[in-house]
Protein backbone atom coordinates (compact mmCIF):
# COMPACT_ATOMS: atom_id res chain seq x y z
CA UNK A 1 0.00 0.00 0.00
CA UNK A 2 0.76 3.66 -0.67
CA UNK A 3 1.12 5.69 2.47
CA UNK A 4 -1.86 7.06 0.68
CA UNK A 5 -3.69 4.30 0.83
CA UNK A 6 -3.19 3.12 4.09
CA UNK A 7 -5.43 5.77 5.76
CA UNK A 8 -8.99 5.68 6.76
CA UNK A 9 -10.51 8.37 7.90
CA UNK A 10 -13.92 7.92 10.30
CA UNK A 11 -15.81 11.25 10.53
CA UNK A 12 -13.29 13.34 12.18
CA UNK A 13 -11.10 10.26 12.93
CA UNK A 14 -7.77 9.53 11.03
CA UNK A 15 -6.57 6.15 11.35
CA UNK A 16 -3.31 4.16 9.91
CA UNK A 17 -1.63 1.28 9.46
CA UNK A 18 -2.48 -1.70 12.10
CA UNK A 19 -4.88 0.84 13.99
CA UNK A 20 -7.25 1.12 10.72
CA UNK A 21 -10.69 -0.93 12.11
CA UNK A 22 -11.50 -3.95 9.91
CA UNK A 23 -15.28 -2.97 9.45
CA UNK A 24 -16.57 0.04 8.73
CA UNK A 25 -18.78 2.26 10.55
CA UNK A 26 -21.98 1.49 8.63
CA UNK A 27 -21.61 -2.15 9.10
CA UNK A 28 -21.31 -2.23 12.95
CA UNK A 29 -23.99 -0.72 12.73
CA UNK A 30 -25.91 -3.72 10.93
CA UNK A 31 -23.75 -6.23 12.60
CA UNK A 32 -26.33 -8.04 15.20
CA UNK A 33 -23.62 -9.48 17.62
CA UNK A 34 -20.46 -7.15 18.50
CA UNK A 35 -18.73 -5.79 21.70
CA UNK A 36 -21.15 -5.37 24.51
CA UNK A 37 -19.74 -2.46 26.29
CA UNK A 38 -21.78 0.70 26.47
CA UNK A 39 -19.44 2.16 23.91
CA UNK A 40 -20.61 0.02 21.11
CA UNK A 41 -24.78 -0.46 22.04
CA UNK A 42 -27.22 0.81 19.62
CA UNK A 43 -28.34 3.28 21.84
CA UNK A 44 -24.68 4.80 21.78
CA UNK A 45 -24.86 4.81 18.56
CA UNK A 46 -27.68 6.79 18.09
CA UNK A 47 -26.09 9.46 19.88
CA UNK A 48 -23.07 9.30 17.33
CA UNK A 49 -25.49 9.27 14.33
CA UNK A 50 -27.33 12.20 15.83
CA UNK A 51 -24.14 13.90 16.65
CA UNK A 52 -23.79 13.24 12.81
CA UNK A 53 -26.16 15.05 12.04
CA UNK A 54 -25.66 17.99 13.97
CA UNK A 55 -22.13 18.56 12.36
CA UNK A 56 -23.51 18.25 9.17
CA UNK A 57 -26.27 21.23 9.54
CA UNK A 58 -24.21 23.04 11.62
CA UNK A 59 -21.35 23.41 8.63
CA UNK A 60 -24.19 23.54 6.02
CA UNK A 61 -26.35 25.49 7.24
CA UNK A 62 -25.35 29.23 6.09
CA UNK A 63 -24.56 27.59 2.47
CA UNK A 64 -26.18 29.44 -0.39
CA UNK A 65 -28.71 27.68 -3.18
CA UNK A 66 -26.71 24.88 -4.11
CA UNK A 67 -26.21 21.71 -6.93
CA UNK A 68 -25.32 18.40 -5.79
CA UNK A 69 -22.72 16.88 -8.58
CA UNK A 70 -22.49 12.95 -9.11
CA UNK A 71 -19.98 10.90 -11.02
CA UNK A 72 -17.83 8.18 -10.61
CA UNK A 73 -14.60 8.42 -9.16
CA UNK A 74 -12.77 6.15 -11.45
CA UNK A 75 -12.58 8.82 -13.85
CA UNK A 76 -8.78 10.75 -14.47
CA UNK A 77 -7.97 13.96 -15.21
CA UNK A 78 -7.68 14.86 -18.53
CA UNK A 79 -10.44 13.22 -20.22
CA UNK A 80 -13.52 14.31 -21.70
CA UNK A 81 -15.55 13.24 -18.86
CA UNK A 82 -13.29 14.95 -16.36
CA UNK A 83 -13.48 17.96 -18.61
CA UNK A 84 -17.02 17.97 -18.66
CA UNK A 85 -17.00 17.68 -14.94
CA UNK A 86 -14.87 20.77 -14.63
CA UNK A 87 -16.98 22.34 -16.95
CA UNK A 88 -20.47 21.52 -14.95
CA UNK A 89 -18.85 22.95 -11.64
CA UNK A 90 -17.81 26.30 -13.73
CA UNK A 91 -21.36 26.83 -15.18
CA UNK A 92 -22.85 26.38 -11.59
CA UNK A 93 -20.38 28.88 -10.19
CA UNK A 94 -21.58 31.49 -12.75
CA UNK A 95 -24.94 30.90 -12.21
CA UNK A 96 -24.57 31.73 -8.62
CA UNK A 97 -24.60 28.14 -7.76
CA UNK A 98 -22.40 26.20 -4.81
CA UNK A 99 -21.66 22.55 -5.97
CA UNK A 100 -21.88 20.23 -3.67
CA UNK A 101 -20.31 16.73 -4.38
CA UNK A 102 -19.17 13.54 -2.44
CA UNK A 103 -15.66 14.86 -1.72
CA UNK A 104 -13.52 12.19 -3.56
CA UNK A 105 -11.41 12.04 -6.74
CA UNK A 106 -12.80 12.02 -10.50
CA UNK A 107 -15.92 13.58 -11.27
CA UNK A 108 -16.66 14.50 -8.28
CA UNK A 109 -13.04 16.50 -7.66
CA UNK A 110 -13.32 18.08 -11.30
CA UNK A 111 -16.91 19.40 -10.52
CA UNK A 112 -15.13 20.65 -7.05
CA UNK A 113 -11.85 22.02 -9.24
CA UNK A 114 -14.33 23.73 -11.87
CA UNK A 115 -16.36 25.73 -9.01
CA UNK A 116 -13.65 27.02 -7.16
CA UNK A 117 -11.70 27.54 -10.03
CA UNK A 118 -14.88 29.83 -11.44
CA UNK A 119 -15.19 31.85 -7.94
CA UNK A 120 -17.91 29.33 -6.33
CA UNK A 121 -18.39 28.00 -3.23
CA UNK A 122 -17.14 24.17 -3.40
CA UNK A 123 -18.27 22.00 -1.20
CA UNK A 124 -17.23 17.92 -0.87
CA UNK A 125 -19.37 15.47 1.56
CA UNK A 126 -17.07 12.20 2.30
CA UNK A 127 -17.56 9.26 3.55
CA UNK A 128 -15.71 6.61 5.41
CA UNK A 129 -15.18 3.74 2.85
CA UNK A 130 -12.12 0.71 3.57
CA UNK A 131 -10.77 2.66 0.49
CA UNK A 132 -11.51 6.05 0.60
CA UNK A 133 -8.81 8.61 0.23
CA UNK A 134 -8.88 11.85 1.39
CA UNK A 135 -10.98 14.46 -0.04
CA UNK A 136 -10.33 15.99 -3.28
CA UNK A 137 -8.04 19.60 -2.72
CA UNK A 138 -10.12 21.66 -4.30
CA UNK A 139 -13.05 21.63 -1.73
CA UNK A 140 -13.69 25.12 0.44
CA UNK A 141 -15.90 23.49 2.78
CA UNK A 142 -15.93 19.82 3.72
CA UNK A 143 -16.80 16.92 6.52
CA UNK A 144 -16.20 13.00 6.33
CA UNK A 145 -19.48 11.32 7.12
CA UNK A 146 -19.63 7.97 8.93
CA UNK A 147 -23.41 6.74 8.01
CA UNK A 148 -24.24 6.55 4.42
CA UNK A 149 -27.95 7.78 5.37
CA UNK A 150 -26.77 10.80 7.27
CA UNK A 151 -24.38 12.08 4.53
CA UNK A 152 -27.49 11.01 1.75
CA UNK A 153 -29.53 13.69 4.04
CA UNK A 154 -27.29 16.48 4.02
CA UNK A 155 -26.88 16.19 -0.14
CA UNK A 156 -31.02 16.40 -0.53
CA UNK A 157 -31.93 18.67 1.59
CA UNK A 158 -29.14 21.24 1.29
CA UNK A 159 -29.00 21.03 -2.58
CA UNK A 160 -31.65 22.78 -5.20
CA UNK A 161 -31.22 20.06 -7.84
CA UNK A 162 -29.27 16.94 -8.35
CA UNK A 163 -26.81 17.29 -11.38
CA UNK A 164 -25.77 13.42 -12.10
CA UNK A 165 -22.52 12.53 -15.08
CA UNK A 166 -21.46 9.25 -15.66
CA UNK A 167 -21.19 6.69 -13.19
CA UNK A 168 -21.42 3.68 -11.41
CA UNK A 169 -23.35 2.01 -8.96
CA UNK A 170 -22.79 5.03 -6.08
CA UNK A 171 -24.04 7.14 -8.83
CA UNK A 172 -26.56 5.28 -9.24
CA UNK A 173 -27.98 4.88 -5.86
CA UNK A 174 -28.02 8.86 -5.82
CA UNK A 175 -29.91 9.05 -8.77
CA UNK A 176 -32.38 6.46 -8.13
CA UNK A 177 -33.28 7.57 -4.56
CA UNK A 178 -33.30 11.41 -5.78
CA UNK A 179 -36.33 10.22 -8.59
CA UNK A 180 -38.39 8.36 -5.72
CA UNK A 181 -38.12 11.58 -3.56
CA UNK A 182 -39.89 13.31 -6.23
CA UNK A 183 -41.68 10.43 -7.62
CA UNK A 184 -43.49 10.22 -4.01
CA UNK A 185 -43.91 13.40 -3.53
CA UNK A 186 -41.65 13.61 -0.03
CA UNK A 187 -40.02 16.54 -2.08
CA UNK A 188 -41.06 18.59 -5.07
CA UNK A 189 -39.81 20.54 -7.88
CA UNK A 190 -36.43 18.78 -7.20
CA UNK A 191 -35.03 18.36 -11.36
CA UNK A 192 -32.58 15.88 -11.98
CA UNK A 193 -30.54 16.60 -14.46
CA UNK A 194 -28.55 13.35 -16.54
CA UNK A 195 -25.54 14.86 -18.23
CA UNK A 196 -24.24 12.72 -21.19
CA UNK A 197 -26.85 11.14 -23.78
CA UNK A 198 -24.73 8.80 -25.13
CA UNK A 199 -24.12 7.39 -21.54
CA UNK A 200 -27.60 7.86 -20.38
CA UNK A 201 -29.84 7.01 -22.80
CA UNK A 202 -29.63 3.25 -21.99
CA UNK A 203 -31.02 3.72 -18.73
CA UNK A 204 -33.79 6.02 -20.10
CA UNK A 205 -34.61 3.85 -23.15
CA UNK A 206 -34.43 0.41 -20.40
CA UNK A 207 -36.91 2.33 -17.96
CA UNK A 208 -39.05 3.54 -20.91
CA UNK A 209 -39.06 -0.20 -22.41
CA UNK A 210 -39.38 -1.80 -19.04
CA UNK A 211 -40.66 -0.13 -16.45
CA UNK A 212 -43.37 2.19 -18.41
CA UNK A 213 -44.07 -0.51 -20.74
CA UNK A 214 -45.17 -3.15 -18.00
CA UNK A 215 -46.83 -0.17 -15.89
CA UNK A 216 -45.01 -0.39 -13.28
CA UNK A 217 -44.52 3.91 -13.55
CA UNK A 218 -46.77 6.44 -15.13
CA UNK A 219 -46.28 8.16 -17.83
CA UNK A 220 -45.71 11.55 -16.21
CA UNK A 221 -42.67 9.51 -14.13
CA UNK A 222 -40.24 9.81 -17.50
CA UNK A 223 -40.38 13.66 -17.18
CA UNK A 224 -38.70 13.31 -13.66
CA UNK A 225 -35.46 12.42 -16.13
CA UNK A 226 -34.11 15.10 -17.96
CA UNK A 227 -31.40 14.23 -19.59
CA UNK A 228 -28.93 16.39 -22.30
CA UNK A 229 -25.31 16.91 -23.54
CA UNK A 230 -24.97 20.78 -22.45
CA UNK A 231 -23.84 21.62 -19.53
CA UNK A 232 -26.15 25.77 -20.05
CA UNK A 233 -29.22 23.25 -20.47
CA UNK A 234 -28.00 21.54 -17.54
CA UNK A 235 -27.96 25.08 -15.55
CA UNK A 236 -31.76 26.31 -17.07
CA UNK A 237 -33.25 23.32 -16.37
CA UNK A 238 -32.33 23.77 -12.63
CA UNK A 239 -32.74 27.64 -12.35
CA UNK A 240 -35.55 27.11 -14.17
CA UNK A 241 -36.89 24.81 -11.27
CA UNK A 242 -35.66 27.35 -8.79
CA UNK A 243 -37.60 30.72 -10.15
CA UNK A 244 -40.95 28.13 -10.06
CA UNK A 245 -40.23 27.52 -5.85
CA UNK A 246 -39.41 31.01 -5.21
CA UNK A 247 -42.65 32.31 -6.92
CA UNK A 248 -44.14 29.56 -5.21
CA UNK A 249 -43.02 30.84 -2.15
CA UNK A 250 -44.10 34.38 -2.86
CA UNK A 251 -47.62 34.02 -3.42
CA UNK A 252 -48.03 32.09 -0.44
CA UNK A 253 -46.66 34.27 2.03
CA UNK A 254 -49.23 35.90 3.78
CA UNK A 255 -49.84 39.45 2.75
CA UNK A 256 -49.03 42.69 5.05
CA UNK A 257 -51.79 43.10 7.26
CA UNK A 258 -54.67 45.90 6.74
Amino acid sequence: MTEEEDVRRAGPLTYRGRAIPDTTTDQRLLDRRGPSDWVHTDPWRVLRIQSEFVEGFGLLSELPSAVSVFGSARIRPGTEYYELGVEVGAKLAAAGYATITGGGPGMMEAANKGAQQAGGLSVGLGIELPFEQSLNPYIDMGMTFRYFFVRKTMFVKYSQAFVVLPGGFGTLDELFEAITLVQTKKITRFPVVLIGTEFWGGLRQWVESSLLKHGLIADTDMELLHVTDDPDEAVRIVQQAHLHIENKFERSEPGPSS
